[in-house]
């Protein structure tokens, strides 16, 4: 099997999902993966403040290939923890997707 390219392609997520993630600015399999599941999340939740933790779930489902309901059981805990850590931080590296739909990252100033 190959690894999809598109995130219509990824079996948790749904056409919700995916509209949450275009109006991140998460376009691609790739730019998910560069992300990972937290950072992706973070992004679509400040497009989409309303995105709950299902979300979440689903995201590291796509990226894990384990089914979400998996996920929100086994991984809940670390992932929550992950989502506290970069709130907790304050002003975290800006991160998100460029125009040319490169990942950035950019130091806090």
């Amino acid at each position: 099997m190959t690894d999809p390219e598109s995130i219509s392609d990824l079996k948790s997520l749904g056409p919700k999902s995916q509209e949450m993630l275009a109006r991140a600015g998460i376009r691609s399999v790739e730019q998910l993966r560069k992300l990972g599941s937290v950072s992706a999340y973070v992004l679509a939740r400040r497009a989409n403040p309303k995105a709950s933790l299902n979300l979440l779930w689903a995201l590291e489902s796509a990226l894990s290939g384990e089914p979400w309901q998996e996920v929100a059981r086994t991984h809940r805990s670390s992932l929550l923890l992950a989502l506290e850590e970069r709130e907790r931080d304050g002003a975290p590296p800006e991160f998100g997707v460029a125009d040319d739909g490169n990942v950035r990252v950019q130091a806090a100033r």
